[in-house]
């Protein structure tokens, strides 16, 4: 699944008509259908806003913009299954994959923060909008465990525990190749790229980042790794194990293989297992656990049948 973007300019035989009418007229890879759902969904930006009315009427020389992520045009929804934990303060919740934690360019409706909103307006009847404080993330393609602080009280205390790495974040990690040593950190400063929008590990001007492993198992092609990060950069798995030659399954954008031993691996093969932190109101110890997913499963299963 790729991300293309489509710019179009208004033009003055086009001005005053609907965008969705626009767009679709405009832009090859829509229909009229297909431009609502885009449009509803926040992938349309009109002269650098996002714009999710269709019946928006464009004007001369405007500059259309339209963001498509290859993914399901309908948006995520949540549902009680995916919840973890939840009390007055918290809600942790086993994020699926393929569901991006914030808004993007290419879509506000249907990402873990949108859906969050929709679940905990419905709960409160609609009375007021909900107060949701996110101070973890999860790149797309990463599934497990993540805490919302949904209550003002909490927002702050939470968001010092994540900032002072009072926070434990456990991962499942399969990697590409037979990692050697059975346990090992690495530590490295880490910077994003603008051209490639890529992390990668830099002499100076970075950020400093450390991965903890041990080996669970090693299989035919592929390693299978605990992966504890005390600091929680962005993409640092991710990037850490590309540069030891080890890259994720999956995670092509690092050099990771799209397919294993002739099989194909649906997405990074990153699962955020276990979450550990004391709750920012009452200071009580608390462990989460995100079992593991369906296709890592799968992916492990065929692995070990190889193996044999």
């Amino acid at each position: 699944m790729t991300n293309s973007v489509y710019r179009l300019t208004v033009t003055p035989d086009a001005a005053g008509q609907r965008l969705d009418q626009f767009l679709a007229a405009n832009c090859d890879a829509l229909s009229r259908t297909r431009a609502r759902k885009v449009i509803d969904l926040g992938g349309v930006h009109l002269d650098g806003r996002r714009l999710r009315r269709c019946a928006e009427v464009v004007k001369a020389g405007q500059q259309a913009e339209v963001f498509l992520d290859g993914r399901p045009l309908e948006p995520y929804r949540l549902t009680t299954e995916r919840i973890l934990f939840r009390d007055a303060y918290l809600l942790v919740l086993d994020k699926p994959p393929g569901v991006a934690t914030q808004p993007t360019p290419a879509r506000y409706k249907g990402t873990l923060y949108d859906a969050l909103q929709a679940f905990l307006g419905a709960d409160q009847g609609g009375r007021r909008q909900p107060s949701i404080g996110m101070v973890q993330r999860l790149d797309r393609d990463t599934s497990g465990t993540i805490v919302f602080s949904i209550h003002p009280r909490s927002h702050k205390e939470l968001t010092r525990c994540f900032r002072d790495r009072q926070v434990r974040k456990v991962y499942l990690a399969l990697v590409q190749g037979e990692v050697a040593q059975p346990e090992g950190v690495i530590r490295s400063q880490l910077a994003r790229r603008r051209a490639t929008n890529l992390t990668v590990s830099v002499g100076k001007g970075g950020k400093y980042a450390e991965t903890r492993y041990r080996v669970l198992s090693n299989l035919p092609g592929a390693s299978l790794l605990e992966v504890d990060i005390p600091t929680g950069r962005s993409h640092q798995i991710r990037a850490h194990f590309a540069e030891q030659g080890h890259p994720l399954l999956g995670d092509t954008a690092y050099g990771g293989p799209a397919e294993i031993n002739g099989r194909p691996v649906p997405r990074q093969m990153l699962h955020a297992q276990r979450l550990e932190l004391l709750h920012p109101v009452t200071g009580e110890p608390l462990v989460f656990t995100a079992e593991m997913p369906e296709d890592l499963r799968m992916v492990l299963e065929c692995l070990r049948q190889q193996k044999t």
